[in-house]
């Protein structure tokens, strides 16, 4: 398949069906050279009928995008619902938890009722606030500059104090999952509280809606294999998922 307009009509058919395509598919299928499959993705970029991603093209921008929270709390907000719910299945009898930032996050603190004493640790002003009345919960919130974005705290403050504390679960929120480049936020200063979170935490548990898979933020957090678990809902392609149990993550789908 030599004629430009036919491998562009071909790359176009294939995204259409699939949402994404590989630059190795692509040789192979169309028996052209890797250089020439870039420079057509390039076009069909510069034309605005794709997004070039790592190794190929999507149709849909894998950048994730730092918008405020109270536009993303009505966004797949029945899924969080559900993920929030599978993520406090997770507790158990622990005595100490992170709830990070972001909508899907909230939910989760939303969703907790504990019937034992249990101290939560969190950023986010919303989740201290939602839990700062709750029977059988103790707070402990961070401290430091608010990002308005966000409701969320992050600098050297947050820093301090999670430099001296240990806990048996994180949930977290994230705006991009990349099986190549990892766990994701798109604000750097927040990406850094992040990562003190995961050092800090026993198991990290990931609370993300499908939209946030194949996305990438602007700071990231961790590498997949830093992660225990995943919960999402049933949107994630099947391939996603073992990709990911591959790496010996456990995958909840809600």
């Amino acid at each position: 398949m030599k004629n430009i307009t036919d491998r562009h009509r071909y790359i176009l058919e294939k995204l259409k069906n699939e949402g994404k395509v590989n630059i190795i598919d692509l040789v192979e299928e169309m028996s052209v050279s890797g250089v020439t499959i870039r420079k057509d993705l390039k076009l069909l970029e510069d034309k605005s009928l794709l997004f070039r991603t790592r190794g190929g093209g999507s149709i849909n921008n894998p950048y994730a995008v730092d918008r405020p929270i109270y536009e993303k709390e009505f966004i797949n907000s029945d899924e969080k619902k559900r993920i929030a719910k599978a993520a406090v299945e997770l507790i158990g009898q622990t005595d100490s938890i992170m709830i990070g930032s972001g909508t899907t996050a909230f939910e989760v603190a939303r969703a907790l009722n504990p019937s034992h004493n249990l101290t939560v640790i969190t950023p986010a002003l919303k989740v201290g606030l939602e839990l700062s009345s709750r029977n059988n919960i103790e707070v402990l919130q961070l401290g430091g500059i608010i990002r308005p974005k966000s409701s969320s705290v992050a600098g050297a403050h947050a820093l301090q104090v999670l430099k001296d504390i240990s806990c048996s679960v994180l949930f977290i929120g994230v705006d991009g999952i990349d099986l190549d480049f990892g766990v994701t936020i798109s604000n750097l200063a927040e990406a850094t509280v992040n990562q003190k979170m995961i050092e800090t935490a026993q198991t990290v548990v990931v609370v993300a809606d499908s939209t946030k898979f194949d996305r990438r933020g602007l700071g990231r957090i961790c590498s997949l294999e830093q992660i225990q678990y995943i919960i999402t809902d049933d949107k994630v392609s099947k391939s996603t998922i073992k990709s990911i149990e591959e790496r010996g993550i456990k995958v909840i789908v809600t």
